[in-house]
This record gives C-alpha cells, sequence and structure tokens, in this order.
C-alpha cells in the first residue's frame, strides 16, 4: 500500500475500497448461500397450493455449458455468465420466478489428453477443475440456483443420457405420421403383414439376425458401415462439423482421411424439414437460423436412374436441372460408390481414349489407384474450384433415359459420396464443374439452355459453361418427350411427370444434411448401453442396468498413428479391458443368461449437451427424465413461444450448427415420443461477443507476457526488445490472459461486474484494457458517498423530498434503465445510472432516502453486493434481490420543454424553448414570429419550410 493511499484511508476509514468491497462481496456471498436466495421453487402438482406459483410469470435463463478448464477463467469467460445474471436479477425485480442455474460439461477430449499425459484419471482432472472454476464463479456473485447444478459425468446424469440414447435407438420415424414411433409399433406392422419385409418373406420367418438387420434400417440411432472422417493423428473418427474448412480436424488440426467404418449414427436426416420449418417460431438471430437452413441444404430436384452394365444395375442420380437431361454426356461416381467395386470389366472397352485410362493397362488398376489417392483428400480439397480436375473411366457405359445414348461412366474425387447420391449426370455446357471435367478429359458437350449472352449453341466453342434458370430449352426433343421451346421451370415440371410415368425416375427432395456421426474411439465419454449377442445382433441394456460406467483403465488414449496415414484403423480405449468388455447377462429376453460383448467407442462431447436444460429442471429426479408438470411449466409452449424451450439462451455464435443442431434434434424426439411437452430446446437465442486482448510478438513471432510489455512513444517493448502488437484472442497461450481474480482482488468483483458490461453492447466483441476498469470502480465509489460518510460510517440520506430537476432525472433513469436492462442493453443501463449518480454528485447537499434508495435498486442488477450492504444501510432487512425494482412516474419522464433549433439556409438562427407535444403547424407559427428569424429575413419571401415537430425548424427562402 502506498504512503498516499494510507493515508487517504486514515482520513476516510469508511471509503469504498478494495479491500471493504471483499468483505462485503464475501458476506453477501456467504449470506444468499445461507438464505437460499437464489433457489427457484419447482410446481409440485398441487393445483390448490401451485396456484400462487402458476399465476407468477416465470423465465428460464439459461448460459451455453461451460467445459472445465484445468486453467480456470479469464476475464473473456464470464461476460455472458454476468450478462444472464444482471437479466435474471432483474426479471426476479420485476415479479418473475427466475430459474437460472449452471453446471458442467465434463466429458471431453481435453481431459483424456491430459490424462494421457499426465497419468492423472480424467475424473480427478476434471473434478479439480471444476472445483476451482466453481469458486471463480462464486466470486462473481452469480445468482444460481446451486440445487440444481451437476457435471455430464455424474452418473446420476449420464444415466439418462444413455437412457435417451435407447430411447432413439428404440424408435423409428413414421413418415405417414410425421414423428418418431417406438419401434415395438414396427414390429407390430411387420407380424400383422401391414408392412412387407424387403424380400416379401412373413416376419415369422426371419431369424432374429435378420429382423435386427431389417429394423437397423428404420431405428433413429443404427450403426452402419458408411465412409467416415478418420483423423489417424487422434486414433477417431469425427462428425462433418468437427472437420475445418481445410479438411483439417478442429481440434489439433491433424488431417482427416474418408475411410469405411462401422460406426453408431443418428438418423438425424429424417428431422430435415420439422428442422428447417420450426426455425420460423424461434427468436433467434437471423444469421444463426441461416447458418442451419444452409447446413441442412433443402434443394428440390428429381431423381434419375441410369441403367449401366449388362447386370440389370442402375446409377441413381440426384439432380436439380432435370430439364438438362438431354445435355448429360458422361457420368461420374464418388470413388466410394458401391456400385464401382461390381461394375468395373477386366479390359478396357475398344476405342477407349487413352487420356481417360490414367495410364493404367485395366479399368481395376486405374480405379483401384485412384480410390486410394481420393482417400488421402479432404473433402474440401476434392471440391476445390481452382484444382485441376482428375479421373478415370470405369469401362462402362450407362444409358441416358431420354435420348438412349450411351454416355461413359467415370469415377473422380469431385463427386463425394455426402451429398445426393454420390453420383451425378454431368451436363458440361451448363456446369462449370462438368465443363472443366469434359474439357480435361475430351468429352463432348451439349448445348440444351439457348445462351441469352450471344454466344451461340456451339459448346466446343465455349470458354466457360452458360449456367441460367432463365432461358429457353433447345436440342431436347427425342422419341418420346419435347422439351424444346419451354422455360427452365415448365422443362422441370414436364421431364420430372415423364420420368415418373416411365417408372425411371420421380421428383424428390435433397438435403445437405447427413445422419450424425455418434461414436468416439475414446475413453473419457458416455459408455454406450449396447451390448452384442455372439451373431453381433446389438441388444439395448434394460433401464435397470444404468448407469453403465466407464471401467478403470491404465491407458486412457486410443491408439493413434502418424497422421498421414490414411491406411489404419481406430483402436478404442475400451476394447483392451477385455474383463469390463466381455460380459454375462440377463437382459430379460426370456433366454437366461447370456455372454455378450459391449460397444467399446464411446458417445461424442455433444450427447451431454443435447438434453441439459431437462435436467436443470428435475435435477434429482431418479424415477424419470423429467417430471411432465415441471417441464410443462418451465418450459411448455405459450403465447408467443409455439414450440415452447428455454426463454433466453446465452453463448457464442461457434455453436450454431454443431450443439444446437443436435439438441434440436434430440427434443424433438422426446417430444414425438411424450416424454416432453416442448418441441425445441431454446426458444431465444441470444450471442454474446468476445472480450478480445492484445497479442504481443517478439521477432521470432512468439507471445510475450502482456503484462510485462513497456509503451513508449506509441511502440511497445519486451525486455528493451521492440515487439508487435494485434488485437485477438485472450488467452493462456497467448500470454495476455487477465484472470477475474486479479480484478477482483485490485478493485472488488462488483467493478468487474460492470465494467465488463459497461464495455459495449454485449453481442459485439470488444478489448479488454485493465487501465479503464478504474472508471466503474470511481462510479461504485461516488455511489458509496451518496449514501455513505466516508469519515463516520454514517448513512447521510434525509427524508425530505427531492427538488424537481432530481425527480426528473431519477424518473428518467429508472424508465431508461428498467427497459434497457430488460433488453440486454447494459452498456446503455450503466451510463444512466452513472449520469443519475452524478446529477446527485453535482447538486450536493445530502441525498433524499427515497432518491437513494431507488437508485440502490437500480444498480442491484449489476452490482449486487454493494447494493445488498448499502440496502441493509439504508435499514432494510429484506434483501434487495427479490425487492421490487422502481416504476417511473411518466409525468417526471417526459421534459416540460425542449430546444427547438430554427435554421436558414442551414444555418441556426433561433433556439425555441417549447413542450415536446406542440404540432407542426403551431411550432412552424413560433419559429417564424421569432424576432430573430424575422431579423434574419430581412422581409423576403420563404419558399418552404420544413418542421419536424419538437426539434427542428428548417426554412428556405425564396
Amino acid at each position: 500500500m502506498s504512503e498516499t493511499n494510507s493515508a487517504a484511508e486514515v482520513a476516510a476509514p469508511h471509503r469504498y475500497t478494495a479491500a471493504m468491497a471483499a468483505d462485503i462481496e464475501a458476506r453477501w456471498q456467504d449470506f444468499w448461500d445461507a438464505e437460499g436466495t437464489y433457489e427457484a421453487p419447482n410446481p409440485s402438482g398441487d393445483l390448490a397450493g401451485d396456484a400462487a406459483l402458476v399465476a407468477k410469470p416465470k423465465k428460464f435463463i439459461m448460459d451455453m455449458f461451460p467445459y472445465p478448464s484445468g486453467s480456470g477463467l479469464h476475464v473473456g469467460h464470464p461476460l455472458g455468465y454476468i450478462a444472464t445474471d444482471v437479466y435474471a436479477r432483474h426479471q426476479r425485480m420485476t415479479g418473475h420466478n427466475v430459474l437460472h442455474t449452471l453446471g458442467f460439461d465434463a466429458f471431453g477430449l481435453p481431459a483424456e489428453q491430459h490424462a494421457v499425459a499426465t497419468g492423472t484419471h480424467p475424473r480427478v482432472s476434471t473434478e479439480a477443475a471444476m472445483d476451482n472454476m466453481k469458486q471463480q464463479l462464486r466470486r462473481l456473485g452469480l445468482g444460481h440456483d446451486k440445487r440444481r447444478s451437476f457435471a455430464t459425468i455424474d452418473p446420476d446424469y449420464h444415466k439418462w443420457t444413455q437412457w435417451i440414447f435407447l430411447q432413439i435407438f428404440n424408435s423409428w420415424y413414421d413418415k405417414e405420421a410425421n414423428r418418431a414411433r417406438p419401434i415395438e409399433e414396427l414390429v407390430a406392422q411387420f407380424e400383422s403383414g401391414q408392412r412387407t419385409t424387403p424380400d416379401a418373406r412373413p416376419w415369422s420367418e426371419l431369424s432374429a439376425g435378420e429382423r435386427a438387420e431389417v429394423l437397423g434400417e428404420y431405428r433413429l440411432a443404427y450403426a452402419s458401415e458408411a465412409p467416415v472422417n478418420w483423423a489417424p493423428g487422434l486414433g477417431t473418427v469425427l462428425a462433418n462439423e468437427e472437420v475445418t474448412a481445410d479438411g483439417r480436424s478442429e481440434r489439433g488440426n491433424f488431417p482427416v482421411f474418408k475411410a469405411k467404418l462401422r460406426q453408431w449414427n443418428m438418423r438425424i436426416t429424417a428431422y430435415s424439414d420439422r428442422l428447417l420449418d420450426d426455425l420460423d417460431g424461434l427468436d433467434w438471430p437471423e444469421a444463426i437460423k441461416l447458418q442451419q437452413r444452409n447446413w441442412i441444404g433443402r434443394s428440390e430436384g428429381a431423381r434419375v436412374d441410369f441403367p449401366v452394365g449388362t447386370g440389370g444395375d442402375r446409377i441413381t442420380v440426384f439432380t436439380t436441372r432435370q430439364d438438362t437431361l438431354f445435355g448429360a454426356t458422361y457420368m461420374v461416381l464418388a470413388p466410394e460408390h458401391e456400385l464401382v467395386g461390381r461394375i468395373v470389366p477386366a479390359a478396357w472397352p475398344e476405342g477407349t481414349h487413352d487420356v481417360w485410362t490414367g495410364g493404367h493397362a485395366t479399368p481395376g488398376g486405374a480405379v483401384d489407384a485412384y480410390r486410394a489417392q481420393a482417400a488421402a483428400k479432404s473433402d474440401v480439397e476434392r471440391q476445390a474450384e481452382a484444382k485441376d480436375k482428375t479421373g478415370v473411366f470405369t469401362g462402362v457405359y450407362a444409358t441416358n433415359p431420354v435420348s438412349g445414348e450411351q454416355v461413359p461412366v467415370f469415377i473422380a474425387d469431385y463427386v463425394l459420396m455426402g451429398y445426393g447420391t454420390g453420383a451425378i449426370m454431368a451436363v458440361p455446357a451448363h456446369d462449370s464443374r462438368d465443363f472443366a471435367f469434359a474439357r480435361a478429359f475430351e468429352l463432348p458437350m451439349r448445348c440444351v439452355v439457348e445462351p441469352t449472352d450471344g454466344r451461340g449453341t456451339d459448346a466446343a466453342e465455349w470458354d466457360d459453361a452458360f449456367v441460367t434458370y432463365d432461358a429457353k430449352i433447345v436440342n431436347s426433343t427425342g422419341e418420346q418427350i419435347a422439351l424444346d421451346g419451354l422455360g427452365v421451370v415448365d422443362a422441370k415440371a414436364k421431364i420430372t411427370d415423364w420420368l415418373s410415368a416411365q417408372g425411371i425416375g420421380e421428383g424428390t427432395v435433397n438435403y445437405r444434411l447427413r445422419d450424425w456421426l455418434f461414436s468416439r474411439q475414446r475413453y473419457w465419454g458416455e459408455p454406450f448401453p449396447i451390448v452384442y449377442d455372439e451373431n453381433g445382433t446389438a441388444h439395448a441394456l434394460p433401464a435397470s442396468m444404468l448407469p453403465l460406467e466407464l471401467p478403470e483403465v491404465e491407458d486412457y488414449s486410443p491408439r493413434t498413428f502418424e497422421p498421414t496415414d490414411a491406411d489404419t484403423k481406430p483402436e478404442t480405449p475400451l476394447s483392451r479391458n477385455e474383463d469390463w468388455v466381455n460380459v454375462t447377462l440377463d437382459l430379460g429376453l426370456g433366454d437366461g443368461p447370456q455372454r455378450y460383448r459391449r460397444e467399446t467407442n464411446t458417445m461424442p462431447n455433444w450427447a451431454g449437451s443435447c438434453w441439459y436444460e431437462l435436467r436443470y429442471l428435475d435435477p434429482h429426479n431418479s424415477e424419470k427424465l423429467v417430471d411432465p408438470a415441471i417441464e410443462r411449466y418451465w418450459m411448455g409452449p405459450r403465447e408467443g413461444m409455439p414450440h415452447g424451450g428455454v426463454d433466453l439462451y446465452v453463448g457464442g455464435a461457434e455453436h450454431a450448427v454443431l450443439h444446437l443442431l443436435y439438441a434440436r434434434f434430440w427434443s424433438k424426439v422426446l417430444f414425438d415420443l411424450g416424454h416432453v411437452s416442448s418441441s425445441e430446446p431454446f426458444h431465444k437465442l441470444y450471442n454474446q461477443g468476445m472480450i478480445q486482448a492484445f497479442v504481443y510478438r517478439d521477432s521470432r513471432g512468439i507471445a510475450v507476457p502482456a503484462a510485462e510489455v513497456e509503451e513508449r512513444d506509441g511502440a511497445y517493448y519486451f525486455q528493451g526488445e521492440k515487439v508487435s502488437r494485434v488485437l485477438g484472442k485472450m488467452g493462456k497461450s497467448l500470454k495476455n490472459a487477465v484472470t477475474p481474480d486479479e480484478i477482483s482482488a485490485e478493485y472488488g468483483t462488483d467493478t468487474l461486474r460492470l465494467y465488463e458490461m459497461a464495455m459495449g453492447p454485449l453481442d459485439v466483441s470488444r478489448p479488454w484494457d485493465t487501465r479503464a476498469v478504474v472508471g466503474q470502480y470511481r462510479l461504485l465509489q461516488r455511489l458509496w458517498r451518496n449514501v455513505v460518510d466516508e469519515t463516520t460510517g454514517d448513512v447521510t440520506v434525509v427524508d425530505s423530498e427531492p427538488v424537481e430537476d432530481t425527480l426528473r432525472a431519477l424518473h428518467k433513469a429508472i424508465d431508461g434503465v428498467g427497459q434497457d436492462l430488460a433488453g440486454l442493453r447494459f452498456n446503455t443501463a450503466i451510463a444512466k445510472i452513472t449520469e443519475l449518480n452524478n446529477h446527485l454528485t453535482k447538486v450536493g447537499g445530502p441525498v433524499s432516502r427515497s432518491v437513494a434508495e431507488r437508485l440502490v435498486l437500480l444498480v442491484a442488477p449489476l452490482a449486487p453486493h454493494v447494493a445488498e450492504e448499502l440496502w441493509r444501510k439504508l435499514g432494510h432487512t429484506d434483501s434487495v434481490v427479490h425487492h421490487d425494482f422502481p416504476v417511473a412516474d411518466l409525468a417526471y419522464v417526459v421534459d416540460e420543454t425542449v430546444t427547438c433549433v430554427v435554421q436558414i439556409k442551414g444555418k441556426v438562427k433561433a433556439r425555441l424553448e417549447i413542450s415536446p407535444s406542440i404540432g407542426d403547424e403551431e411550432l412552424e407559427k413560433l419559429a417564424l414570429g421569432d424576432p430573430a428569424v424575422v431579423a434574419a429575413l430581412g422581409g423576403g419571401g420563404i419558399r418552404k419550410v420544413i418542421v419536424r415537430a419538437p426539434k427542428l425548424v428548417n426554412i428556405v427562402p425564396a
């Protein structure tokens, strides 16, 4: 402590300081915990007893699940937590029953990687990180209902995660009813003959394995062999959403390859239309809705079958331009397409072009070599527009169904199995990628859409493809159908009807969305509640065997490989624990105890966050996922919320697709099966911005400690060496992290809360500046001085009524702050509080009790500790947390007069003090009669008078 500060504290021992703030904050946090101040009551099911609760408006407020990092919080992390806390406190003060709590998303790769590196069990490191984070969050004064907190690793929690998985596994999507139904209802349809089996045999004649295989084609959770994203460097497969735009793993930045593996999937594609349509009923940022719509990628077109080879095979394509069928001059299959393995002949057909063979003697050799080459590329690399088009001829031809023409079939890496059918009809004259491929392989191009740019119809002379939806069809008349002269829309309709009538195609809808890959080759995740019998048939564990907990293992790491070694396969940590994997169980199937093998993959880290909003509602229910009455009360549909859901959900925009889409899917399945009344998890979504910080780097590009950098003459130096400065993220690795503990120790937590909320609009990123924190510290000191004598500690307020100017300042602040807090405009709310506090300081003298009390109530949501302390000093025995928020007297909110500016030729000639309710006509008369305006006009004529009551009159002389 400096001598100056020491002397000041001796002279004013009751001044608001960091030390006093620390004492106040610790005392009130203990009080809130002891009194259960933030505990939100649930309905009990007693209609009479619940009447008062149900009559009270509710508000369910959530933050996105935090992951407990071992390094703890920096000041960027609490931005959203403080914001939701301020909003929740305001809602309590305006009469709402508020549910606000926070749990931990504790499964995942970071803890597992830490375990691999240190030998510490992931649960030990995770729980230590959670304990540290809980202490940091408590110090922030967050008003969470702590009874409702949990972690996804708690057995009582992941029991229900596994239970939900089984609900999905034991369900199928009924397209006619447009909802999920229990799998038993599908079995009943097969047993009764209402639905036929794939080979038309009676259900009773199918073996248990055959029945399981049939049902697997319907189940919403199913295992299948399919192309997956394999990251050898991580030793695990990844969902599409976990692969970056440049084809690398989101975590670790490892190369990702395509491999064919048996994995668990979620049939999220069954819900594509509902996931799209229900976005309209959600209060979400339009940018997030657009990202989800684009990810789902609904497109209308047609399915078309092309006969291929001599074995009766057909290549099925999906196209949105069926009007250009006559222009299809070749076809392309994805290298992974299932037909490739069986249609390739032993030798090249006579007359095969050399450029088509890739220099190989046989089609089989060419295809095998090209498939290996394609497997080493990411999807992004394969689809890059600028790259040279590569491929090889398969050695077979397909038949164009409208022209009868034989067209060669290629494989090429620019076609992916993950979109459409993994096959395309190539119309090079009217598709840029097909055009480039056709030029590279000397393939014909036929113009079937008449160019409108004067280039003519000889596509061989073109420099690029002609692509449009607004032109006439040409060169498209065959023996059975003619499209010439039709516009694109009419031609599409006509050809679609014809394809359907011929039985070789139909109008259909396609989606970019793929089924959700749900298996991970990791240890630290929820085990699947699935076992396999000796025939490899999957069986669900009965609910009585849940939770299935992870076994203790010595080696936590999946087997990893060289990052570029694509020709490898996963080996999971669980698979090495034979005693856990191989078990004898009685599953209640009537056959007694049997030998089974457990599933050795684990669920992805997204599983636990797909439903956590429901556990907050009823966290200690061991009998049900959630009590129906409690779920309806907090999340059920109501006016303005057609799908129900959380009232406010705050978090980063980076979860636009991954978490949000997955959670929506789980909600809809649970809704269809009757477990919940809300078909959407989150009604209102708000994306917070990011707190950024300056990153300083030396000449090597290495980050140096920001706290040790000195500024001299506009340049920055670290240990005498000049360093560069750029604004970026805050983090430990960038050596620019500032912890909330540091700021709380120097200024107090309430100052930290105010500063983070005052930095700018909540949804905008903003730079951190520790030097600016002192501004909010001084605001609290001035607030304190307006109530408490710094020398004696006595309350200085008086019981006299305030003067009219103060009343106007007070009620304007009440009105503005209330609206701003309700609208999440915390920075402008603080500005209005500051303005009122400065007014009281400027007026001088003791502050009126009625003003001081209402000022404290305005501050309470933002700086709750100091507000509680001042509220108690003002003589109140109740907590400020549940006190009514002040209500403005609108008579004082409207100014008695406003200043109207009168301009002539854009220059101010007069200022009039007038009523804010004055009309245009009356204001014009006053302006034209003002002596200064009359003198300025000098008797000249007036061409025009523009009146914008009550603030402006603009006169244009003749």
